[in-house]
Formats: structure tokens, sequence, C-alpha cells
């Protein structure tokens, strides 16, 4: 059975607070599973429990991460497939005398999807990411799935 947690308010030092939000932030985890484990070890009084407590969680962690890198990798590889698949039998060969301009136009299309790789890479959000909210709202179009 799945445990809900409880919120709690706690106020911190402004000091704390940001050695707090660096933490989280290098470790790539919420504020709230920071705080989490280290009251958690706080109150485990052996030094064993606590050190298997902390890992525990990062391994959770490191699953949960884990299984959407896979569910990315499969996305990623079925849409290569069938975009291969789909150019391979609609694209035509093209006349020997074509050839020349047809692969200097792909070269500059290329350079055009390079750049607009980059430009989308530097905002920080993926297409994996995106179509994934788009199906979701799809699914659940009020939005109310509670996950």
């Amino acid at each position: 059975m799945h445990k809900r947690s409880r919120r709690l308010n706690v106020y911190f030092d402004p000091d704390i607070h940001k050695q707090l939000e660096a933490r989280a932030v290098r470790r790539d985890i919420s504020k709230s599973a920071l705080v989490e484990t280290a009251v958690l070890s706080f109150l485990t009084d052996d030094a064993n429990e606590r050190q298997e407590a902390a890992t525990s969680r990062r391994l959770d962690r490191l699953s949960r991460q884990m299984a959407g890198l896979e569910e990315d990798l499969s996305i990623l590889a079925e849409t290569v497939s069938l975009f291969v698949r789909f150019w391979l039998t609609s694209t035509p060969p093209l006349p020997e005398d074509a050839r020349a301009s047809a692969r200097a136009m792909g070269l500059e299309r290329f350079e055009g999807f390079l750049t607009a790789l980059e430009r989308r890479l530097a905002t920080g959000d993926r297409f994996l990411r995106e179509r994934q909210r788009d199906v979701a709202a799809r699914h659940d179009p009020l939005g109310t799935d509670p996950t």
C-alpha cells in the first residue's frame, strides 16, 4: 500500500536555504526529497540504517530515471525506424543529372536542421517530453489525472 506524504511547512535561515537549493540541484532531486532524507538520517540512530535509507532513496530515484530513459530511447528508436521505412518506401530514385543539385540542397537543408536542433536543445524543452504531455492531455483533456 502506498503511503501518501504529508505536507509540513518549515522555515530555514536564508544561508541554509541557499545550500539546500544548491545541493538539490547538484543531486537532481527535489528539496522535499533532500530534506526528507536528511530528517530520516537524523532520526535513525544506527549509522548503517541511516546509510541504507539514504542509499535506498538514491536507488529509487535512479530506477525512476532509468525507466524514463528506457521509455525515451524506445520512442526514439521507433521514431527513427518509422521515418527510415517511410523515406525508403516513398522516395523515388533521382535521375543521374539531378543528383548533384539534390545533394547540394540536402546539405543546405541538413545545416538548417542542425541550426534548428541547436536552438531547440538550448531551450531545454525536449520533443519527447512535449509529445508525452500532448498524449497525456489527449487521454485526460480535463486534467483530472492526479499523476
